[in-house]
């Protein structure tokens, strides 16, 4: 998946001159198709200058992204992807036009209700739907835990791909964030956008945005996939933070108001030959009677969570596809498994796994965008089994 991205990114690189002419050439073979098909020829150039016109809108919305403080993605890509769809479209509609009888006028009409279809999907899926965050609050009930001790609040979110400046989606998760008070809060990694991993003005913008978080009881965190967050950046972002503990195959154990847990970070390589045995040497030293709770970045490992009865794994990665479609879910998860933990909660065995949907979006070349997939965090109420006559 990151190869794809890479690839697909460097459309950025194109000269102008290159991306101008190919929606051109584009509008020059609907011409021809349409004024073969149509009658009058007038429709020709009508679908030429429909698809121009609403590639002309999909580059001034992405022109305006950054503008805005929106999001900081190229524009090459994801214009070119979109014109191209309208093209496709754009060709198969004049074929079913024709072959159904429409008059010329009226398939053009409903291709320009298409097209103005596609641009609404468009505007929403990066201007609204990236900055509706969601709280999605989970109850898990333990025997490991006291049933005279109050519950646990702890907090789940990741994935937050921090561009060059906060936008309204980090102010407004922050605002949240004092809302619900957590106890702990549990930090699942890629904290940069795969964009501007190396870019320092990205680094403080990110420090800036950890360094407002709290929890009573602390806050903890792991690293994210290697290109995102390689180990020199993450070190770096977390450089001067007090207020976090970076964990890299070991566990802490807290006590919250009674409560005793075992709080496990797995640093994540997506080497499957090599984070089972990290996950093996963290919970090692950690006292098996009380809850367990591991972070790490990927649901890929959640076979050996089950096997070694972990409590309750926490992971993301997969931002429940980002991009999903009615009915069938996640088009991309970019877990090795596939859909099999493409969102959610999971149970295998004794095993609780919640898969959330992260906060921020993909980078490189790819749409700065989030569709029937809203940003996400999980607030995680953790209490005791009571047993009566205990």
């Amino acid at each position: 998946m990151h190869l794809v991205l890479v690839a697909f990114n460097d459309l950025s690189r194109l000269p102008a001159v290159l991306v101008a002419l190919v929606p051109i050439g584009l509008a020059v073979v609907l011409w021809l198709v349409w004024e073969r098909i149509g009658d009058p020829a007038w429709s020709g150039w009508a679908a030429a200058g429909l698809h121009l016109a609403f590639v002309g809108l999909d580059w001034l919305l992405l022109w305006s992204l950054p503008r805005k403080n929106v999001s900081y993605g190229p524009i090459e890509p994801p214009l070119l992807a979109l014109a191209g769809l309208r093209w496709g479209l754009a060709l198969v509609w004049a074929g079913l036009a024709a072959w159904v009888g429409l008059s010329p006028g009226l398939g053009l009409g409903l291709l320009a209700f298409l097209y103005g279809t596609i641009s609404a999907l468009s505007l929403y899926g990066v201007v609204l739907e990236p900055f509706r965050l969601t709280v999605t609050e989970m109850t898990l009930v333990s025997p490991k835990l006291a049933p005279e001790a109050p519950p646990v609040r702890l907090l789940q979110m990741g994935d937050f791909h921090i561009e060059r400046q906060l936008t309204r989606r980090e102010r407004d998760l922050l605002q949240t964030l004092k809302a619900l008070a957590p106890d702990v809060i549990c930090l699942t990694g890629d904290y940069l956008n795969l964009s501007y991993v190396y870019d320092e003005q990205a680094w403080v913008a990110a420090q800036s945005f950890l360094s407002q978080l709290y929890a009573p009881f602390g806050i903890y965190a792991v690293s994210g996939s290697p290109p995102v967050d390689p180990p020199a950046v993450v070190e770096k972002l977390f450089e001067g933070l007090d207020n976090i503990r970076l964990l890299r195959n070991e566990h802490v154990t807290l006590d919250v108001r009674g409560q005793q847990l075992n709080l496990v970070g797995v640093v994540c390589s997506h080497d499957p030959k090599v984070d089972p045995s990290s996950l093996r040497e963290a919970l090692a030293s950690a006292p098996g009677e009380d809850m367990t709770v591991v972070l790490y970045h990927s649901p890929d490992l959640m076979p050996e969570m089950a096997g070694a009865d972990v409590d309750l794994y926490l992971a993301g990665h997969t931002h429940g596809g980002q991009i999903r479609l009615p009915f069938y879910g996640a088009v991309l998860t970019s877990s090795r498994y596939g859909k099999r933990y493409e969102m959610g909660h999971y149970q295998e065995g004794k095993t609780h796994l919640y898969v959330a949907r992260g906060i921020g979006v993909e980078g490189m070349g790819a749409p700065r965008a989030r569709f029937l997939c809203p940003p996400e965090i999980v607030l995680w109420t953790m209490k005791g089994e009571f047993r009566e006559g205990a």
